[in-house]
């Protein structure tokens, strides 16, 4: 198996990579069609930092590959599209270490943009729920299929995030103001066949009949000439490009606001399968609290080991056990 600077190497002189060694997705190329299947189905296809590597260099290489007309990209099993970044990692890394959210929306980025950017038209076949950023790989792909069961939802306002990684920027573009609004503050879910009369997808059949569905169009795609093909993308783009500007925003803003007190209650329910208390948090605010800590602003200092930014909700300092006022 080739290193990966091998690997790269031929990447960047527009040469495939005939093997790799991927451990969160699965990657096939045969008859002019590359298919990526995020290969967690027992996390609903949630993806990982890991993952999204992997995607990226899949997506790189269906770009420089010339046997590749055309991209899938599916979950699998029955259940999950893909629901969105691993609320694991959400509720964890990122309240402790922040700035890593920074790192990690790199790749994130990456994805959409080079699903947007290859050259070559990228079918997103459908096979269960979708929510969150697997939403907005939905959005970035050119053509999506559905089975008739699945579910799309932008959960961010009630997890503690913000769908502004993809969603804000191109549902408005996709189903219109209103419906996106809808979508991703009200948060409701919506079944497929609402998502066809939205427009937010191309096409609802039976689930046994999805591969079929999917297969039909790749051949259609096929047939046209390749340059057209990559050019006629470009154009279909160029609204959603001029929106992609926010997603720095959304990048620097995400990484401080993973450290505060929705997020960390918002996942911190979704795991533990429990309600959020959304009323509690904002009657800590208007009475004179904040909502963004989770037992008050860092305030306090301990009178015995001078430990500073305690919480105001504190009765003893943390570090020593000594009482504080």
């Amino acid at each position: 198996m080739a290193s990966t600077d091998e690997r790269y190497l031929k990447a960047f002189r527009g040469r495939p990579v005939e093997e790799f060694d991927f451990k969160e997705i699965i990657y096939d190329k045969k008859e002019w069609v590359a298919t990526i299947t995020l290969n967690r189905p027992n996390r609903y296809n949630a993806y990982t930092g890991t993952e999204l590597v992997e995607v990226c260099e899949a997506l790189h290489d269906i770009m420089v590959d010339d046997n590749i007309a055309v991209g899938i990209i599916t979950g699998a099993g029955d259940k999950a599209f893909c629901t969105g970044g691993d609320a694991g990692t959400y509720s964890t890394i990122y309240p402790e270490r922040p700035h890593e959210f920074y790192y990690w929306w790199e790749f994130y980025e990456r994805m959409l943009y080079l699903i947007r950017t290859c050259g070559k038209p990228v079918v997103a076949r459908i096979n269960g729920v979708v929510a969150g950023g697997g939403n907005e790989i939905n959005l970035a792909c050119d053509i999506s299929i559905a089975a008739d069961h699945a579910r799309f939802i932008q959960p961010g306002t009630r997890t503690g995030s913000v769908s502004a990684g993809g969603a804000t920027q191109w549902l408005p573009l996709t189903i219109g103001d209103k419906r996106t609004r809808w979508m991703v503050m009200v948060g409701d879910e919506i079944d497929a066949k609402t998502a066809l009369d939205w427009g937010l997808i191309n096409e609802v059949v039976p689930y046994d009949k999805l591969d079929e569905a999917v297969a039909k169009v790749c051949d259609k795609l096929i047939d046209k000439f390749p340059d057209c093909m990559r050019y006629t993308k470009v154009q279909c783009n160029f609204w959603g490009d001029m929106a992609w500007t926010t997603f720095q925003h959304a990048r620097d803003w995400l990484s401080v606001h993973y450290a505060t007190g929705e997020p960390i209650e918002g996942f911190g329910a979704f795991l533990e399968k429990r309600k959020v208390d959304y009323r509690a948090m904002r009657k800590k605010s208007a009475e004179g609290g904040s909502h963004s800590y989770i037992y008050g602003a860092p305030l306090k200092s301990c009178p015995k080991c001078g430990a500073k930014y305690l919480p105001v909700e504190f009765d003893f300092c943390g570090k020593c056990g000594a009482k504080v006022e």
